[in-house]
């Protein structure tokens, strides 16, 4: 690859957590949420993402509230959410405690009120009557025109106004591939001149690798999806697994089992997966790449959440899976899961997904039965399978020597964690 960036190093292995700021609290305020980044740090969370902080436009609004990407300005705060101080402070307080903070870029479109719209009309793309337009279907936004070099230049400068007022570490862009790759090489190499900026991309467009660290694993939920309900096979999660292993070294994918836009459209991970909702999360921490949680996740919250109206995430006391993530968050935490080898266990049953990595000293073995089907008898061998290993969810120790025989219940998921 020509032009590749380095990622941060702060980024290797790191878990992000997705922040819904209205759904989060009755309140839906910077400060409200700000009361959370202690337990956030404690489950193991490195990265914070917060979907768009931008005003909402008015016209063509959908909903009561709106939509976080119809933003009428690039460079103010929706005041919703509270005022540009309480949006600083609470950097300052993620980063006091080794959090880091990345804000959702929207740069394909705008709100129809966006204040561009009347200082700059020609930085947009038209329909044939000259009128503002769209090609995806979404009524409450325009598409902005990226032949238009001044708006390429305003919109940089605008990335680079968040990183100077706010100091955030990185930026999650929209549907990145609906803006031209060069659009974004030169943003990432004007933004990190300022300081070195940690980029994830919605997109599954490989050549986007060239100026993002990260991209979406999209076709893996949807082909864990698919075998949920019956219209894939393991060997399709596999081969979607390998194509992913052909992408251009230093690029990682983000794996997950929900975020805002799944959740609010098509069902929470627990309507999409059933019981294999947890085994799926399982492979998402474990699997090569970069691992997401929603807001709520951790509760775990079982309801579709409004997209356009305050609806409130349901939080259980205590949080049902707090400890699950915080487990999963702690195997993260040496270079076994970003530079490890993987070894994919040929074993006996269509519904059993067996791997290890192995990484210097340290090796992990992973059981997932992705069916609701009890009894399942297969065993697995390997060299790496051998002396002490822990089960980081159960806490108990066994001694493996080569060849071990399981049996896995409905959904069942066995972790081995063996570190020296």
């Amino acid at each position: 690859m020509a032009n590749h960036f380095p990622m941060v190093y702060w980024a290797n292995g790191a878990v992000i957590y997705e922040v819904n700021i209205r759904q989060y609290t009755p309140e839906g305020t910077f400060q409200a949420f700000a009361k959370h980044l202690p337990r956030l740090k404690q489950m193991g969370v490195r990265i914070l993402w917060f979907m768009p902080i931008t005003p909402i436009g008015k016209v063509h609004r959908l909903g009561t509230l709106g939509s976080y990407y119809a933003c009428s300005s690039y460079t103010d705060i929706n005041p919703e959410f509270g005022i540009m101080d309480d949006f600083k402070a609470l950097v300052q307080q993620a980063q006091a405690l080794g959090l880091k903070v990345i804000i959702d870029w929207v740069a394909n479109h705008t709100g129809w009120d966006h204040h561009w719209t009347k200082e700059h009309p020609d930085w947009y793309v038209k329909d044939a009557s000259g009128n503002f337009t769209e090609k995806n279907g979404w009524k409450d936004v325009i598409d902005l025109d990226y032949t238009q070099n001044e708006m390429r230049k305003a919109m940089i400068a605008a990335m680079q106004f968040w990183m100077h007022t706010a100091n955030i570490d990185g930026f999650r862009c929209d549907m990145a591939h609906l803006v031209p790759l060069d659009f974004w090489m030169e943003a990432r190499q004007q933004c990190d001149a300022v300081k070195p900026m940690f980029w994830l991309a919605e997109t599954e467009n490989v050549q986007y690798h060239d100026a993002f660290d990260v991209s979406y694993a999209w076709q893996w939920m949807h082909q864990t999806e698919a075998y949920a309900k019956g219209t894939a096979g393991i060997n399709n999660l596999y081969n979607t697994l390998h194509d992913y292993s052909q992408y251009p070294a230093d690029s990682y994918k983000l794996f997950f089992t929900s975020n805002h836009d799944e959740n609010s459209w098509n069902g929470t991970e627990y309507e999409k997966y059933g019981g294999a909702a947890l085994p799926l999360a399982v492979h998402s921490f474990l699997w090569r790449g970069l691992s997401l949680i929603y807001s709520g996740q951790e509760s775990p919250n079982k309801k579709r959440i409004s997209f356009f109206d305050k609806d409130l995430i349901e939080w259980q006391q205590p949080l049902g899976l707090e400890d699950f993530y915080t487990q999963l968050c702690g195997l993260r935490q040496t270079d076994l899961i970003m530079k490890g080898e993987t070894f994919i266990l040929p074993v006996s049953g269509n519904n059993i997904m067996a791997f290890m990595r192995h990484w210097h000293n340290e090796a992990l073995l992973v059981l997932l039965n992705l069916s609701g089907d009890d009894k399942q008898k297969f065993s697995v061998q390997h060299e790496w399978l051998n002396g002490a290993f822990t089960n980081p969810f159960s806490g108990l120790q066994f001694t493996f020597s080569g060849k071990i025989d399981f049996e896995l219940q409905g959904y069942e998921f066995l972790v081995y964690h063996k570190t020296q």
